[in-house]
């Protein structure tokens, strides 16, 4: 495990060993008539990354029209965000929620605002940490700031919302709401926005136990990742009771980020429980744009594009009684 992933599983150690005792007993879903109680299995199917480039926008669009996906998360500071919320008002049916953005970006506010959140600047230009496990360490040293991740979660919020745009939801970008500060600050945000509903960011064991692939060295670092977080899950469902809002079951392909394909989704499909799940996806074309993106993500956009365009895809759904829905419906 390279030695940012060292770093980040131990500063998810420690927040969920300090967390643990202050954290009231949670069940799943917070203050919502959940899912659970519902002998269904619904599935929200989100595409993150609405705003990252021309290409992300217009494979996202697609795979909602002619595909499964029901849900997007627009990021409110990148290059292709007049085109994300244009695309996002001519599909009303597409359910559009705010894509907070707190590493790997630059901040909607101004930089001297938050400054502990920066992790780099040049001049007039800032940016925030490069990847999620250097805001882990900051997080769980005390060095993050609440009232900024809460300023500036708000203020990307309320550029979507000036737009025009009614969100049905929040997450966070790299699923950073994980972390206990991070995620106190942003559901203050979406409350004080009228924000109702949040992405769980924590991936059930079933999820985890049936796209497991032994083979794949990104495989077992990821599953690592995710079962050592779901330490954290009891305090951000109490921060979701606490603040009024809904939520999932939980969210499931995190930890095959990058490798999701036909098989591995069958398998999901064939493992999963009743109860209301959100499956999170990365649909793009694989151009000049992406490639000059600050991300990871570049061939697997265009694997999973496919995968949610298919006719399979959606007849597969179908046939196993699965019913697709967005976080208005929650």
């Amino acid at each position: 495990m390279a030695n940012s992933e060292q770093r980040f599983t131990r500063s998810i150690q420690k927040a969920a060993a300090a967390n643990h005792a202050a954290a009231p007993p949670a069940t799943a879903g917070g203050s919502v008539d959940h899912a659970t109680l519902v002998p269904m299995r619904r599935l929200i199917v989100n595409a993150d990354d609405f705003g990252m480039t021309s290409g992300v926008n217009r494979a996202i669009a697609e795979s909602h029209k002619s595909g499964v996906v029901t849900s997007a998360t627009i990021m409110a500071n990148e290059a292709a965000v007049d085109e994300a919320i244009a695309l996002a008002s001519q599909n009303p049916s597409l359910g559009t929620g705010c894509h907070v953005v707190l590493v790997d970006g630059a901040p909607v506010s101004q930089p001297d605002s938050v400054q502990s959140l920066i992790g780099s600047r040049n001049g007039d230009l800032a940016r925030f940490r490069a990847g999620i496990a250097h805001l882990a360490v900051a997080a769980v040293s005390r060095s993050v700031r609440e009232p900024e991740v809460h300023g500036e979660a708000s203020a990307q919020i309320e550029r979507l919302q000036s737009r025009g745009l009614s969100l049905s939801h929040v997450d966070c970008h790299m699923h950073s709401h994980i972390l206990p500060a991070i995620s106190r600050a942003v559901l203050r945000a979406a409350h004080d926005h009228d924000v109702r509903a949040v992405r769980n960011p924590f991936e059930p064991a079933w999820s985890v136990a049936a796209t497991h692939k032994s083979s794949s060295l990104r495989s077992w670092n990821r599953s690592a990742q995710v079962t050592v977080l779901r330490a954290l899950e009891h305090q951000f469902l109490s921060t979701v009771k606490q603040n009024g809002m809904k939520t999932t079951d939980g969210t499931i392909g995190i930890a095959v980020t990058g490798l999701l394909d036909r098989d591995l989704l069958t398998r999901l499909v064939n493992a999963m429980p009743d109860g209301t799940w959100e499956l999170v996806t990365h649909p793009g074309y694989h151009d000049r744009d992406l490639s000059a993106a600050k991300t990871e993500l570049k061939e697997s956009r265009a694997v999973e594009l496919e995968l949610l365009k298919a006719s399979a895809t959606r007849e597969m759904f179908q046939n196993k009684g699965i019913q697709l829905i967005s976080y208005r419906e929650l």
